[in-house]
C-alpha cells in the first residue's frame, strides 16, 4: 500500500486518485493538446456505464453476430471484446420472414458493441486508441465515430480503425442525395504490407487529429488519410457539414455481413483488445 505524505497538495492527491499516475505523467498533454477525457478500462468486469452503452441484437450490415453484454469486459486494465461461435435461439425469429434480423431461427455468433452515445461526444480534438486486433478471416473490428444529429450517413462517420478481408482501413463518410447512400473518402492498406500476423500480434496506436480545417487519421504515427473539412459537406441540397458537429465513439467486433467475409473456417473465440481510449483538445 502506498502511503500519502500529508504535505502533498489536496488537488494533486485528487488528480492521482481519479487518473492513474502513468496517465498524468505521460498523457496529460500532447503538444498543444490537453487531456479532456480518458477511458483506461481499469474498472473490473463490465465497461463503466457512465461512459459506455451496449448495443443489442442484430444491428447493421447484415452481420452475423448477435450483440450482447456478455462478450465485453475489463481485465487487467484492458477492454476485451470477444467474438464467439455459439448457438442460441433468435428471440425475433419469424417463420417466412425476409428480414435478415428475423429470418434466422438461431443465432450462430455473438459479440459486443459499445458506444458513448448520449453520454459523451466531442467536436474537434485528438483521439487516441491503443489496441490489438485479430486478423482472422471474417472478423471486422472497428473504432469509429458518428455525428449526433441526422440519420446515417448524413450524420457523418469516421472510421479511425477498421479491419476486414486482410485490409486495414481509414474512412470518412458523408451523406448524398440518396438516402442511406454514403460518399466515402478512404485509404486501404493490406495488413501484409504492415507485417501480417506478426504485426497484428502486437498493440498499436490509432489516432485522429480533427480540427475545423481537416481530419487526419494515423496508425503508429504514420499518416493514412487526410481530408479537408470543407470538402465533407453532405452531397445534397442541405449544405450541412456533419463534421462541424459533435461525434460520439463506438468500439465493436463484428463478423461476416456486407464486408466482413467468410467465417466458416475461422477458429473461435477471437478478441479485439483495447488498452485505452483518450481524447485531447486544444
Amino acid at each position: 500500500m502506498i502511503k500519502l505524505i500529508c504535505t502533498i497538495p489536496v488537488a494533486l492527491i485528487f488528480a492521482f486518485w481519479i487518473i492513474p499516475s502513468g496517465v498524468l505523467a505521460q498523457s496529460s498533454k500532447q503538444g498543444d493538446y490537453k487531456l479532456v477525457w480518458a477511458e483506461e478500462f481499469n474498472k473490473k468486469d463490465k465497461p463503466d456505464p457512465a461512459n459506455w452503452k451496449f448495443e443489442q441484437g442484430f444491428v447493421r450490415n447484415q452481420e452475423l453476430q448477435w450483440y450482447q453484454t456478455d462478450n465485453a469486459w475489463c481485465e487487467n486494465g484492458v477492454l476485451i471484446i470477444e467474438g464467439r461461435k455459439e448457438t442460441k435461439a433468435n428471440p425475433h425469429f419469424e417463420k417466412g420472414s425476409r428480414d435478415w434480423k428475423s429470418s434466422p431461427e438461431n443465432i450462430e455468433y455473438t459479440s459486443s458493441s459499445i458506444n458513448t452515445s448520449g453520454l459523451h461526444s466531442w467536436k474537434y480534438g485528438r483521439f487516441v486508441m491503443r489496441g490489438k486486433i485479430d486478423i482472422s478471416a471474417g472478423l471486422w473490428p472497428a473504432w469509429w465515430t458518428l455525428g449526433v444529429s441526422k440519420q446515417w450517413p448524413s450524420n457523418g462517420e469516421i472510421d479511425i480503425m477498421e479491419y476486414y478481408r486482410d485490409t486495414l482501413l481509414a474512412n470518412i463518410a458523408t451523406g448524398t442525395a440518396e438516402r442511406y447512400k454514403a460518399m466515402w473518402y478512404s485509404k486501404k492498406t493490406p495488413v501484409a504490407k504492415l507485417g501480417g500476423k506478426e504485426w497484428a500480434a502486437k498493440f498499436h496506436i490509432w489516432r485522429m487529429d480533427w480540427t475545423e480545417k481537416e481530419i487526419t487519421l494515423f496508425v503508429d504515427d504514420e499518416e493514412f488519410l487526410k481530408v479537408s473539412v470543407d470538402k465533407l459537406y453532405n452531397k445534397d441540397d442541405s449544405g450541412f457539414n456533419p463534421f462541424t458537429q459533435p461525434h460520439y465513439m463506438l468500439l465493436n467486433l463484428a463478423m461476416g455481413g456486407a464486408n466482413g467475409g467468410d467465417v466458416s473456417k475461422t477458429r473461435f473465440p477471437n478478441r479485439f483488445e483495447v488498452d485505452y481510449v483518450r481524447v485531447y483538445q486544444k
